[in-house]
C-alpha cells in the first residue's frame, strides 16, 4: 500500500473514531454524562487521533477542514477527494456500529424517535433555535475551528501542541453549539446519523453541508490575512514536525 492510499485509510480510521467516540457518547451515554461529557468526548477523540494518525494524513477527519486546506494550497484536489471519500465512509461505518450497539439494549431503540444525535434546527434544535440562528452558529463555529487547525499546524506554531489546541477548540465549539444544532461543523458527522434517522434529519441536512463549507472558506480567507507574506502560497513555509507530512503539503 503506497503512502497516498495509507493517508486515505487514515482519514477513514480517524473519522470512524471521532464519530464513534462523539456520536456514540451522545447516543449511548448522553443522559449519564450530559452536554459537557459529550463535548469532551468529541474533543478527546480528535485530540487522540491527531497524534495517532496525524503523521500519516494530517488528521483532517472533517470535509470542511480538507476544503480549507485545499483552498490554501496545502493539499491537492486528488488528495482532497480521497480524504472526503475516507471521511464519509468512516463516519457511516461508525454510525452503523453505534446503531447495532444501541439495538442490543433491552429498551426499544428507534433512531427516528430518539434523533440518534442528528443535527437539526427549529423543532429539532435541542434548545429550540431557528434556522437563521443555527446557520450563523454553524458558520462561525466551523470557521473558528478550521482556523485553529490551519494556524496550529503552521511553521511558527509550537511543535507538538497542535493536537491539544485542535482538540480543546472542538470541545469549546461543542459547548457553545450543542444546544443550538447538536453541533455539526463536520458534514461527514452530520450525514452518517441522518441516514439512520431519515425524514426530518435528511430534510435539514443541507444546512450542515452549506454552513460548514462557508465556514471553511471564511477560515481560509482569514488564514491568508494572518500569514506572513513570505509564507502565503509557499508549501515550504508549512512544515509541521510530526503532524503534517506527505499528503498534507502540496508537492
Amino acid at each position: 500500500m503506497n503512502e497516498k492510499t495509507r493517508s486515505y485509510w487514515a482519514e477513514f480510521v480517524g473519522t470512524f473514531v471521532l464519530v464513534l467516540g462523539g456520536v456514540g457518547t451522545a447516543v449511548l451515554a448522553g443522559s449519564a454524562v450530559g452536554q459537557l461529557g459529550i463535548a469532551l468526548a468529541f474533543g478527546f477523540s480528535l485530540l487522540v487521533m491527531v497524534y495517532a494518525i496525524g503523521p500519516i494524513s494530517g488528521c483532517h477527519v472533517n470535509p470542511a477542514v480538507t476544503l480549507a486546506f485545499l483552498l490554501r494550497g496545502r493539499v491537492t484536489l486528488e488528495t482532497a477527494l480521497g480524504y472526503w471519500i475516507g471521511q464519509f465512509c468512516g463516519a457511516f461505518v461508525a454510525a452503523l456500529c453505534i446503531w447495532l450497539i444501541a439495538r442490543g439494549n433491552v429498551l426499544p431503540f428507534h433512531p427516528s424517535a430518539t434523533g440518534f444525535a442528528a443535527n437539526g434546527y427549529g423543532a429539532h434544535s435541542p434548545g429550540g433555535f431557528n434556522v437563521g440562528a443555527g446557520f450563523l452558529c454553524e458558520v462561525l463555529m466551523t470557521a473558528v475551528f478550521v482556523l485553529t487547525v490551519l494556524t496550529a499546524t503552521q511553521k511558527r506554531a509550537p511543535v507538538g501542541f497542535a493536537g491539544l489546541a485542535i482538540g480543546l477548540m472542538l470541545t469549546l465549539v461543542h459547548l457553545v453549539s450543542i444546544r443550538v444544532t447538536n453541533t455539526s461543523v463536520n458534514p461527514a458527522r452530520s450525514l452518517a446519523p441522518a441516514l439512520f434517522v431519515g425524514g426530518w434529519a435528511l430534510g435539514q441536512l443541507w444546512m450542515f453541508f452549506v454552513a460548514p463549507a462557508l465556514g471553511a472558506v471564511l477560515a481560509a480567507a482569514v488564514d491568508g490575512i494572518l500569514r506572513e507574506p513570505t509564507e502565503r502560497g509557499v508549501p515550504g513555509g508549512l512544515h509541521i514536525p510530526t503532524f503534517h507530512r506527505g499528503a498534507n503539503v502540496t508537492p
